[in-house]
């Protein structure tokens, strides 16, 4: 066998994240594509987690020096099959020819099918450029040029994951000829044209390393890329779909596309009206949105079928995993088109991978494997929240969330209010958001429960409620000040303000900038708070929020041509760099299009009408509709492809960026949030409650209380305390009630009074020695 030298090639990298379109077949098959620069890049396969190519391109060319790369070329364009369906037609345009590349999933197999047809110059001929990755690997892989049942295959492999290239020409007959495998930077495909000006090796086989595939191609020609557990199997499937007209699987896949949007449009009438424009974008939001669940795992959707700035490195995560939070997120939005089943087997999913003790993992591969090990408390009460909205629907079916709502539920309330990290994955404290997420979460989770347990989880709603503000509200600051109002949401309030509200004039620490910029908790800003709102803890008309949001305006607001879209916080170091070069852990955050979906759903509890924020997400979509993460705001930089309100190299598309979409599109349509728990307006209606019972726990000890509230304790193991008002000269002890929830609550019968200090001890219940001594002051301050 003709082996190729010198390898294992170059260190492996993945694709940009920008990506033209997404697309999987409906039904059995358990293939994902992804297109981006004009070319097919990662291919997901058997699961929505694990990409098998980095990219599959082309090159055109003569014999005689003339060779063009069509990839990072400006002069492409996208021509969808039509909104919502995962089928389009790549066209690259040069002086001497015009080649017209059309992708298609395969529906009734593991294969990605392509048509290619180059016009033009008769002395140009395509070839075909693949880098395979099986197991989502570069390294330790193997490539073949070979024959199977006398037809020609590229294959590659790597344990149990196996590729193979055919194709064939107008008639039917051979479509690969003067093939090659290499190593990557080495003696690829491209080395071979850059060295030669033409396809002059011809090497059988590469490997192990990070390997690539070349072949030339008739100009008329159809590609099957097929997916096995072997070689063979892999060749088999793809010779099968070779067997079909281009035509005609097209026209099957689109079928069953539009079956589906047919399902949800039947019951959302209220999209006939919507622009045309808009329209558009709401079906190719719910193909994108369906397109990012797995077959393997149903109900499991990743966050992104996109790697961040993967161009620059071998990640094995990027965002092709579960994070609980856009899974509930994305079920959001396919509940508002009345997917019922889709968002059931969200539920189920979820239900699956819960941990004991009651939390999700903060991020996951699908089968439950943790990637990141952070605990977000909002990530806990999400779930809750999906299946109370599934009941509101009446569309729970044979599901009894019962269990899972017990166990979340009591995390929430042994580990809060404070998070480990709030929803940026950032920063340990008290966030508006967070708070809103699981006080919404307990009064939903209530509603499964009866009698004490009942009455201790709304109480503690109730408490949490009441002291938003307490927490995570600055008052005439400086910022206050300068902008003309009284005070304002802070993005995260440290632990330390449980007992003393001066720590938020603390200094805190932003993890994504190097160096940290000088900023205090007071002067950190987000429009986190707004899901208060959207939530129906408070208000739109709240002074508060309506001061808050004067200041997210002034700091945070960004304006494009189509609307404005929003920071996520001032002083973001998640996205590029000053200069353009991509984010390495440190960079300069940059606007988020779904944070204007967000705006929107308060606009509409506001009573305005949110349609220029639907644009303005709108106008950020690329040609094909892929809504980006985040969009460049900086002057056009040819160096890193960057363009005025553009995408950058942040992920695309967001999932969770379509759900947010969908969701405005739907309430919208409807008039109110559709996320805003039914059992959440009904207790609140948007008013802070008068709390008569202030909660302690080791996980939030409070050190101070407002007078004539009372006092109880929140204990994880049953235990007796002892306590006094006068420095120990008496005291009572008590011990803990009857378990609720799995947790141990304690009425110590103390009304605060002003200017009392209550002092504790906790006593084990095994050999473990005392507690420290705990105090808490009443005082209105």
């Amino acid at each position: 066998m003709n082996e190729a030298p010198d390898g294992p090639g170059i260190p492996a990298t993945w694709s940009p994240s920008r990506k033209d379109m997404v697309g999987c077949a409906l039904g059995n098959p358990r293939l994902w594509y992804t297109l981006g620069q004009g070319i097919v890049n990662e291919i997901y396969y058997p699961r929505v987690d694990i990409p098998q190519v980095r990219d599959l391109g082309f090159i055109v060319a003569d014999d005689n020096g003339f060779w063009v790369e069509l990839r990072k070329r400006d002069d492409y364009t996208v021509e969808a099959r039509g909104p919502g369906a995962p089928v389009v037609t790549l066209i690259h345009r040069q002086e001497r020819f015009t080649l017209r590349v059309g992708i298609c999933p395969d529906p009734r197999r593991d294969v990605l099918m392509l048509d290619v047809q180059l016009s033009g110059d008769e002395g140009l001929k395509p070839y075909v450029l693949l880098a395979p990755r099986p197991g989502g690997s570069g390294d330790r892989n193997e490539a073949w040029c070979g024959e199977y049942h006398g037809r020609r295959v590229l294959w590659a492999a790597q344990g149990p994951f196996s590729l193979a290239l055919a194709a064939r020409d107008e008639r039917g007959g051979e479509g690969l000829d003067r093939c090659s495998a290499g190593y990557v930077g080495v003696n690829d495909g491209w080395q071979d044209f850059a060295h030669h000006g033409r396809s002059e090796w011809a090497y059988e086989h590469a490997g192990p390393g990070n390997v690539a595939l070349t072949a030339a191609l008739p100009r008329r020609a159809v590609l099957a890329l097929g997916f096995g557990s072997g070689r063979r199997s892999a060749a088999t499937l793809a010779f099968a779909s070779l067997t079909h007209a281009y035509d005609h699987v097209v026209e099957r896949c689109c079928t069953q596309w539009d079956a589906w949007h047919k399902i949800w449009e039947a019951q959302f009438p209220e999209v006939s009206s919507l622009e045309q424009n808009l329209f558009e974008l709401l079906r190719t939001s719910a193909m994108v949105v369906k397109t990012h669940e797995d077959k393997t795992y149903p109900g499991a959707v990743v966050a992104s079928l996109s790697i961040p700035w993967g161009e620059t490195r071998e990640r094995e995560g990027g965002y092709h995993l579960v994070w609980p939070r856009d899974l509930v997120e994305t079920a959001g939005a396919l509940l508002a088109l009345g997917a019922y089943e889709d968002a059931r087997a969200n539920l189920r999913y979820l239900i699956a991978n819960q941990h004991a003790d009651g939390h999700w993992t903060q991020n996951q591969w699908l089968g439950g494997r943790a990637y990141w090990e952070g605990l977000q408390l909002d990530e806990t009460a999400f779930p809750i929240l999906l299946a109370g909205a599934l009941e509101e629907h009446h569309a729970l079916g044979d599901i009894d969330p019962t269990a899972m709502v017990r166990r979340a539920l009591r995390f929430i309330a042994l580990h809060g209010p404070v998070s480990e990290e709030d929803r940026w994955e950032e920063d340990r404290g008290l966030s508006p958001f967070t708070l809103a997420v699981a006080i919404a979460g307990l009064v939903v989770g209530a509603g499964y429960l009866d009698g004490a347990e009942r009455e201790m989880v709304l109480t503690l709603a109730d408490c949490w409620n009441a002291q938003i503000e307490d927490w995570t509200v600055a008052r005439d600051t400086l910022l206050d000040r300068e902008h003309g109002i009284a005070g304002h949401y802070v993005r995260i309030a440290p632990r330390d303000v449980l007992n003393d509200r001066t720590a938020l004039h603390a200094p805190i620490v932003v993890n994504n900038r190097n160096p940290q910029p000088d900023l205090h908790a007071d002067q950190h800003i987000s429009p986190d708070f707004l899901q208060l709102v959207r939530y129906g803890l408070r208000r739109a008309d709240d002074p508060l929020i309506c001061d808050s949001l004067k200041l997210v305006d002034a700091l945070l607001r960004f304006e494009t041509p189509d609307g404005p879209v929003w920071y996520r916080y001032n002083e973001d170091g998640y996205g590029e760099h000053a200069d353009g070069r991509p984010f390495d852990g440190t960079g300069r955050g940059r606007p988020w299009p779904l944070l204007a979906g967000e705006r929107g759903h308060y606009e509409l509890a506001a009573g305005r009408d949110p349609l220029p924020l639907l644009r303005a997400m709108a106008a950020s979509a690329s040609t094909a509709g892929m809504l980006p993460e985040q969009i460049w705001d900086g002057e056009t930089n040819a160096e890193h492809q960057l363009s005025p309100f553009r995408p950058t190299g942040s992920a695309m598309p967001l999932a969770w960026a379509h759900a947010e979409f969908i969701k405005l599109v739907a309430a919208r349509a409807q008039g109110s949030p559709v996320d805003r728990p039914q059992p959440v307006w009904e207790r609140y209606a948007g008013r802070r409650p008068n709390a008569h019972t202030a909660f302690w726990s080791p996980a939030a000890p409070v050190g101070r209380i407002r007078p004539g509230r009372k006092l109880r304790l929140l204990l994880p193991d049953p235990c007796r305390i002892t306590w006094t008002l006068n420095d120990w000269h008496d005291s009572t002890t008590l011990t803990t009630e009857a378990q609720l929830l799995g947790l141990y609550p304690l009425d110590t019968g103390w009304h605060a009074e002003p200017g009392t200090t209550f002092r504790f001890i906790i006593h084990a219940g095994d050999d473990s020695p005392d507690s420290p001594e705990y105090r808490i002051v009443c005082s209105d301050a």
